[in-house]
């Protein structure tokens, strides 16, 4: 005879491998490095800072 399968913990199981596999796969669509990230908040102050400096007082 073979051993009695927990189906629970093969549903589990299951359940946690494709989790997994999507948490991958987004990380691969929408990851970005922290160098990235760094480049693109100094991009958005220069501009923000560039617009404060065009304002005209009144």
């Amino acid at each position: 005879m073979s051993k009695p399968v927990n189906l629970n913990r093969f549903r589990k199981d299951k359940a946690r491998t494709e989790e997994k596999d999507r948490a991958d796969q987004n990380a691969i669509t929408y990851g970005r490095t922290k160098d990235e990230k760094l480049l693109d908040r100094a991009r958005a102050d220069k501009a923000r800072r560039d617009l404060d400096g065009h304002k005209a007082e009144e």
